[in-house]
């Protein structure tokens, strides 16, 4: 029983020292088949974060037993364990992989029979008609969305054109701006583009952020929603950079946290 004793007092030492142990400047090289500049990299024990350089090289603070999250848009997630021997030899090399996309089962060719009442069946023509073709101007940017469409509708155009004779005023944009119209569908397409980052940035950063957290999915989400009612939200988010994303999630964290607990109460 002592020695068991004597046992546990070793690992809760060593524990403790590993935890207080100072944070050392590790240097490193992310090696890909693709592009390396941008790899984000976040030390989730130590909460430090950096970007790789155009040649995949970086600096990260950290200590043993850290360890290091590797991610990009090309690559699969990666997890790195920090060992003293990578901090001694100041040299670690990480290999990423590229995202697999799997692609749909092409279709080579169709089996004709001879028989065309058959055949015809088998047939897809599916050239589509370009407006270029036909002598019309089309649109060829992106695709706006419904509320997209709704505000232009309302808010297109000059308030006024005054010409040498007359003037004209713009009846529909200048009745929609007086009744308030144009200002709700602007709050509403605001409230979609940032409804769209708020999802791109949970699907980005929920693995890391709610790795040690007591949190169910709805909570999660409900987290997140809170995020997006903070008024410098929008901007942070279509920036997306982790120097600046990830200490706002974390504060943002605890004030959730803060009010889950209230709530409890």
């Amino acid at each position: 029983m002592l020695k068991k004793i004597k046992i546990l007092v070793f690992l809760l030492g060593l524990l403790s020292a590993n935890g207080n142990a100072q944070l050392e400047n590790l240097k490193g090289v992310v090696i890909a088949s693709g592009d390396v500049e941008g790899i984000h990299i976040l030390n989730k024990s130590s909460v430090k974060y950096t970007v790789t350089d155009t040649d995949g090289s970086f600096q990260i603070l950290a200590k043993a037993m850290d360890t290091l999250v590797f991610s990009g848009l090309r690559y699969e997630l990666k997890e790195v364990f920090v060992t003293l021997k990578s901090l001694e030899e100041d040299n670690l090399r990480v290999n990423l992989e590229e995202k697999v996309t799997e692609l749909d089962e092409v279709n080579v060719g169709r089996v004709l029979t001879g028989n065309i009442a058959s055949d015809v069946g088998n047939i897809e023509l599916k050239e589509k008609i370009n407006f270029y073709d036909l002598g019309i101007p089309g649109y060829t940017g992106k695709p706006k969305t419904i509320q997209e469409r709704k505000l232009y509708d309302a808010n297109h155009g000059k308030m006024a054109a005054f010409y040498i004779i007359a003037g004209t005023v713009n009846i529909n944009k200048l009745l929609n701006k007086i009744s308030g119209r144009t200002k709700k569908l602007k709050a509403i397409v605001d409230l979609s583009e940032s409804d769209k980052c708020m999802k791109r940035m949970k699907d980005f950063y929920s693995k890391t952020l709610f790795d040690k957290q007591e949190l169910s999915d709805a909570q999660q989400t409900e987290y997140f929603y809170f995020c997006m009612d903070d008024s410098n939200f929008k901007e942070i988010c279509e920036r997306n950079d982790p120097t600046e994303v990830i200490p706002f999630l974390d504060k943002k964290l605890l004030a959730y946290k803060k009010n889950l607990n209230s709530k409890e109460d």
